[in-house]
């Protein structure tokens, strides 16, 4: 099971990564990688440089109930290291296997809209966008649009600064959390508060993960999340599963 508030499992074919941007600063996914690595985690051997764990591809197989799958939560599907070649094995995996819904993030959204340039995106597949802010996060929006997908997604974690005017057509989810750990930045309740009402003023569903280190007051905690609650309620909606 995962610890992910908006899914079920991870799977993850590929890990390690390359930073692209501000919201990669402090990744979690760097941190557990060198962590699994000094416990001898089987796919952990090169800590978090690129590599493909073909022997985790049928994953998924191996399991009938249907589950919502967070593709590469320790890596990115549609970085420059990954084949479309091997892309096209993951694809295959989640095509034959339509019990269960993928939910696919990237920051490489010029590359992910070009590979479906030429593939069709299976049914049971969400495709998302990390927004941490408007020079990096923004401009991946427009490439996201621009692919023929059922459901399409977008991850403003960490939210770094306010977003300002968001284009959500074509967007059917968001979801909004701050950073955790020593190092994180602060998140402001009017940045998030923007969000939200422009996805409810566009009939978008809005998922609001968590404060992370600082809480809506301004002030910094020493503890992982200052919950998950914005305005006295939790806001926890997402789209239907693909069946």
């Amino acid at each position: 099971m995962s610890k992910i508030e908006w899914t079920e499992r991870t799977w993850n074919p590929v890990v390690g990564c390359v930073k692209v941007s501000p919201g990669c600063k402090h990744c979690y996914a760097e941190t557990m990688s060198r962590r699994l690595q000094a416990m001898g985690t089987s796919g952990y051997e090169n800590g978090f440089k690129l590599s493909l764990v073909p022997s985790r591809l049928e994953q998924p197989t191996l399991r009938r109930k249907p589950t919502m799958y967070f593709v590469n939560s320790m890596s990115d599907l549609f970085q420059s290291g990954v084949s479309f070649s091997y892309i096209d094995q993951v694809m295959d995996v989640i095509k034959k296997t339509p019990q269960h819904t993928y939910q696919i993030l990237t920051k490489r959204s010029q590359r992910m809209a070009s590979y479906f340039e030429n593939h069709a995106v299976p049914k049971n597949a969400w495709l998302g966008v990390s927004v941490e802010d408007k020079k990096y996060g923004k401009r991946r929006i427009k490439d996201l649009q621009s692919i023929d997908a059922d459901t399409r997604f977008l991850s403003a974690e960490p939210l770094l600064e306010d977003l300002g005017e968001l284009y959500l057509a074509g967007i059917h989810w968001v979801i909004v959390g701050g950073e955790s750990g020593a190092g994180a930045r602060p998140m402001r309740e009017k940045w998030v508060l923007n969000i939200r009402d422009q996805c409810q003023k566009s009939d978008v569903k809005f998922f609001f993960k968590q404060w992370g280190a600082w809480g809506n007051d301004g002030v910094k905690r020493n503890k992982k999340s200052n919950g998950r609650e914005l305005q006295g309620r939790l806001w926890d909606t997402i789209p239907a599963m693909a069946m």
